[in-house]
């Protein structure tokens, strides 16, 4: 074979091998895009028309297919379902229970498992199910429902259910596609019907998730659900005492199990401090957590939000499958679609049951005329040779009355004529014939009134679903505004951070070295140097800080109190400056100067001062000709606060030899002001809430409480309070209490006056021991008057007069205080005092600069409660 010959061979087999090689990148391109499509559109993603997975529709319409109002083995619906899903039994099994235990649709029997312990349910064949009677009454309409082949092509199914309730947005959704997720919360029973009527008559709706496990989320950042929102969602922590914290409420999509691991994993980490931990939960969650001696609960509580899982952040991701194609749109959204689809789906079901209503009255018609009119007794009927013959006859004889019927007859309709046997008309009556047409007349007149105001007829819908269904569905999740809880003022001191000068190394691990601190391993630590340099760098084992070291402390970011008092002199000038600065916020690592930065530049007078205190120097000069004074004071509050970056004033221009501290001073930044937010039951400095007034130095807040109890905090913005607070306000010890009780054991009304004991943390009951003893009133008024009303058989008793000052003395809140009356009391109220003091001013005769008190003097600040009228007043205790 010639050279030419063999290469032509060889170009035509390259040809046709091209023609037959299919190159992986177009397998991958191909078939990854059907796998992606499958995954989508059959198993992970919602349709919007009935919220429902693949599988879950399968599941209910095997199950719909098996109803008959008794329970069936799981095992069972597992199998009548595989006729429609084509995966394996342990999907349909997941996929059950899940449906099961949001209590909606699927009304179950046996271990379904536990969302809050994360048990898992018993084997399918232990349990059983049925379908709700709320799935029966909202899923289903064989008539409304559009059907498709199952995989097989034995059976058919649906494409998607008539659904008439936004059960995508009740149930929620969490599934994992390619290329794409679905995460929507589940939403309150009764909100959504709410949500749904409100968008019905044109009014505005708001809709927050509410999760099964209760606990309180912030929703500020929700974003409708769409990407990018996210949710904070806490448990619910409680102080049993102040060494036992009870954790009742778990977050969404946590377990007991789950929580408790991560409190065992921020403890061993130092973060918290814990001695024991204990599950009590049974059928609520019920967590102890046992503090270890020496540990604030207050604290604990932030920490236990800020480093573990009693706090989690969740993303929302609304991505729902309509016409065959993935769409994100906003939970809003989702409620109008579901709304607009049950407003249709309930006028086709009216437009239907028009339809047969009218075919029954049609042949209701021509069944009253045919007996009526003795058509089946004709001659020629009876007479008639073949089955056209008849049919043609009826037909001729019903030729009168077909204007006034509904339609056309037709034959079917005259071969069901002649079907009706002779007993029937025999039994026929014309007054019940006529009723029935009657009857029927008017209920199509109504299904056509409420086809023209499906409006209004969608809305009752939804209210009759409320009724018979919302019972027992009241949110469980509250919804709450957090603050942001600062991770390193609340992370317990674990570490102690020393520091090595000579060496010019810090860390927490040089234990021979000098001790600086208590510090954690969070924290930040601000160095300065006697060249004016200084830098924040994060607590390490060892560092190398330098050998001129001059100050070291941990940093607070964003903390405007903390004020550097320095001297340096200039390398360049030689003259010295003083500033007074804070340092607030700084680039970590990163070296900043005090000084303007010259060569030489040194600091010659330092001090770190917590609440802005500025001191007095004593400045001494170095000998100079012509110098006639050497030595001078510098009061440093007359220096204004600047920023760090700051020259600073001059000092001197002379050569210091000495600077030296004469007297310390107070603070420059005048006292905190603090307010009490109700809502979180929390301190702040950002004007929210009541205003409890400015503080300094040992200044306490004054807590009283319902029960008849007392407790002195400081003003740290960490603490927490209890709920049942009845007046919170700047401590006075000048004040003194007037309170009146029912003892429970003596049986009498006691009043007592005593002044606050300075015991700070400590929960003082100033009205006993006894848990029954009840307190009535509480009075600052320094001569206060009660005015007794009695009761019983001493109703006809004038009413008593009792000057409180006079009744009784001052004494300590130990004591029980004196007896107010013998006889029974029916009502104790507090009346004007004769003597006024300058203290029992009302709120309309204090100072234009005080802040607002509230109506009742006794009770300053006081959070309003269920027992208060409309106006915030206290209402009467009897």
């Amino acid at each position: 074979m010639s050279e030419e010959n063999t290469n032509n061979n060889e170009e035509i087999q390259d040809e046709q091998l091209k023609d037959e090689v299919t190159y992986l990148s177009g397998m991958y391109r191909d078939w990854f895009l059907d796998y992606a499509s499958y995954v989508i559109l059959e198993r992970a993603v919602p349709y919007i028309n009935d919220g429902l997975k693949p599988v879950q529709r399968r599941i209910l319409h095997a199950m719909r297919e098996m109803d008959d109002g008794r329970y069936n083995k799981v095992a069972n619906i597992i199998g009548q379902t595989m006729q429609y899903h084509p995966h394996g039994d342990a999907s349909i099994g997941d996929a059950i229970v899940q449906l099961g235990q949001k209590e909606l649709l699927i009304d179950s029997q046996g271990n379904w498992g536990n969302l809050l312990t994360g048990d898992g349910a018993a084997a399918p064949r232990y349990i059983e199910a049925r379908l709700s009677k709320f799935a029966l009454e909202v899923l289903f309409n064989p008539k409304t429902t559009e059907w498709k082949l199952s995989y097989d092509g034995r059976k058919k199914e649906p494409v998607t259910l008539p659904v008439k309730f936004p059960l995508l947005l009740a149930q929620g959704v969490d599934g994992i596609a390619v290329g794409l997720a679905s995460k929507m919360f589940p939403h309150n029973f009764n909100e959504l019907i709410d949500a749904s009527i409100n968008y019905l008559k044109g009014k505005d709706f708001e809709l927050y998730p509410d999760f099964p496990t209760g606990g309180s989320a912030d929703f500020s950042k929700y974003n409708d659900g769409v990407r990018g929102g996210s949710i904070k969602v806490r448990a619910k922590i409680e102080k049993q005492d102040n060494k036992t914290l009870i954790i009742t409420e778990v977050p969404y999509g946590k377990t007991t199990t789950s929580l408790i691991e991560s409190i065992i994993k921020a403890n061993d980490k130092g973060k918290i401090k814990v001695k024991k931990i204990d599950d009590n939960t049974a059928e609520n969650v019920e967590i102890l957590v046992r503090l270890a001696s020496g540990v604030s609960s207050d604290k604990t509580i932030d920490a236990l939000y800020a480093f573990t899982d009693c706090e989690i952040s969740l993303s929302p991701n609304a991505c729902i499958i309509e016409n065959d194609k993935p769409l994100f749109i906003g939970v809003k959204e989702i409620l109008k679609r579901s709304a607009d689809s049950t407003k249709e789906l309930l006028k086709l079901e009216l437009e239907i049951k028009k339809s047969e209503l009218e075919e029954q009255w049609h042949f209701s018609s021509l069944e009253k005329i045919f007996i009526e009119e003795r058509i089946y007794k004709d001659k020629k009927f009876e007479d008639s040779e073949n089955m056209d013959q008849a049919v043609a006859h009826i037909d001729k004889r019903l030729e009168p009355w077909k204007p006034k019927l509904k339609r056309e007859v037709t034959r079917e309709d005259i071969l069901k004529l002649m079907e009706i046997r002779m007993a029937r008309i025999l039994k026929f009556n014309k007054d019940k014939a006529n009723d029935h047409l009657k009857a029927i007349e008017d209920e199509i007149a109504e299904v056509v009134n409420n086809i023209k105001n499906i409006v209004p007829y969608t809305i009752k819908w939804f209210q009759h679903l409320k009724a018979k269904y919302g019972k027992g569905r009241d949110r469980k999740t509250e919804i709450r505004s957090f603050e942001n809880i600062v991770a390193s003022k609340v992370v317990v001191k674990n570490e102690k951070l020393y520091v090595d000068r000579k060496e010019g190394f810090m860390g927490t691990s040089l234990k021979k070295a000098e001790f600086v601190c208590d510090c954690s391993d969070i924290d930040d630590i601000i160095i300065f140097r006697r060249d004016g340099s200084y830098y924040v760098t994060k607590v390490s084992d060892k560092a190398f800080i330098g050998k001129n070291l001059l100050h070291i402390a941990v940093f607070k970011k964003n903390d405007k109190r903390t004020i550097y008092n320095v001297v340096y002199k200039d390398g360049k000038t030689g003259y010295y400056y003083m500033k007074r600065f804070f340092v607030t916020g700084v680039t970590r690592d990163k070296e900043y100067n005090v000084t303007k930065g010259t060569k030489g530049s040194r600091i010659t007078y330092f001090s770190a001062n917590p609440n802005g205190e500025a001191e007095t120097l004593r400045v001494v000069l170095k000998p100079k000709p012509r110098l006639k004074k050497l030595t001078f004071e510098e009061d440093l509050s007359e220096l204004a606060i600047k920023g760090k970056q700051s020259m600073g004033n001059i000092l001197t221009k002379y050569e210091v030899h000495k600077i030296s501290l004469k007297e310390k001073g107070v603070s420059t930044l005048g006292g905190r002001k603090i307010w009490f937010d109700p809502d979180v039951l929390r301190l702040n400095a950002d004007n929210r809430g009541n205003y409890l007034g400015e503080f300094m130095g040992e200044d306490k807040i004054l807590v009283l409480y319902k029960s008849g109890e007392y407790q002195l905090y400081n003003y740290d913005l960490s603490n927490h309070f209890e709920p049942n607070i009845l007046c919170i306000e700047k401590f006075d010890k000048s004040k003194i209490l007037s309170a009146v009780y029912f003892d429970a054991e003596q049986q009498f009304y006691y009043v007592k006056r005593f002044e606050i004991e300075e015991v700070e943390g400590k929960l003082i009951p100033f009205i006993g021991d006894n848990p029954d003893n009840k307190l009535v009133s509480i009075t600052w008024v320094h001569y206060p008057r009660l005015e007794l009303t009695f009761g019983g058989k001493n109703e006809e008793r004038d009413n008593e007069i009792i000057e409180v000052a006079e009744f009784i003395g001052v004494k300590s809140w130990k004591a029980k205080g004196k007896r107010l009356t013998n006889y029974e009391v029916k009502n104790i109220k507090e009346i004007e005092p004769v003597v006024k003091d300058e203290d029992d001013r009302e709120p309309e005769e204090q100072a234009d600069d005080e802040p607002e008190k509230d109506d009742i003097p006794f009770e300053v600040n006081r959070p309003k409660n269920d027992d208060d009228d409309d106006n915030g007043n206290q209402m009467s205790l009897f």
